[in-house]
This record gives C-alpha cells, structure tokens and sequence, in this order.
C-alpha cells in the first residue's frame, strides 16, 4: 500500500514522503491516527502545496534536535549497580536504566531513541548514541560503577 506520510515516523520516514507500506500497517494504524493519507495523483498535488511547509517543519525540528544534541553531548550518566565480582554486575543495566539517569538530569527522551546493542554487564565507561532525529546522534558517557563505591 503506497502513502504519504502527514508526520514524521521514526521507524517509516519524513513528513511529506511517499512509502509503501504492509496493508494493514497502513489501514489499521496510518489512516485512522491521521499519519498518513493514500498515495493518489489528487492526494500528491495536495502534498505538493503543502510541501513549502512541511521542508519548514523539517528544518526547525532538526534545528532542535541539533541544539539538543550539543546539550546532550556533555551529559555523563553515573549509574550504581550491585557488582558480583570485580567488574561483572549481578544484573545489567539497559535502556531503561540510562532513561531513568537522563531524567533525573531533565533531560526527556524516549526509551527506543537511546541506541545500545546489548545490556551493559560490567562496571566502567561507556559511549552510548541517543537517536533525536535522523542523523542526528549524539553521545554521552554512561559511567557503570558498583554500588558501594565512594564517589570522588
């Protein structure tokens, strides 16, 4: 099923483009939540009027998440874990634990945008990649240290 996307979707595309996407996908989700609208000759010149402001929209949210990402750069998570031997932890830390450390320093993302392949298991420094937009991926410093450690 071939649509035009009315907003930006993270795991789709940028407002304003043309996608195929799985029928039910389209039908079921798209269409009702206003996302998206049929790809038609009539449905493309209406995009095509609208394209002026949708490459606006575009730039001012990267704009933003440009600005968020110098920001976001200089952040360093510190986060304490219960350690089973000298460096191996007895759980891991995931997503979940550098989401709940950003927002206790208020900074708000979503748990999908913070890229880490696998769960940290060992106590150290990190460099983990945080999605804000497409192409735009800062890192910050995750900091493993055992729970009972004196901090300097």
């Amino acid at each position: 099923m071939r649509v035009i996307l009315k907003e930006t979707i993270d795991t789709i595309g940028i407002a304003g483009t043309e996608w195929n996407v799985a029928p039910g996908y389209g039908r079921n989700y798209l269409l009702p939540q206003g996302k998206a609208i049929i790809a038609t000759p009539q449905n493309r010149k209406v995009m095509e009027q609208t394209k002026v402001k949708l490459e606006l929209q575009i730039a001012k949210e990267r704009k933003i998440a440009e600005e968020m990402a110098d920001k976001i750069k200089k952040v360093v998570c510190i986060i304490k874990a219960k350690v089973h031997e000298d460096t191996r932890l007895y759980g891991s830390v995931t997503t979940h634990d550098i989401k709940e450390s950003l927002n206790s320093q208020d900074i708000l993302v979503e748990r999908r945008s913070i890229l880490l392949a696998e769960p940290i298991k060992e106590i150290g420094e990190y460099k983990v990649a945080i999605r804000l937009y497409k192409d735009v991926e800062p890192e910050i410093t995750v900091n493993i240290i055992a729970e009972d450690a004196k901090e300097k």
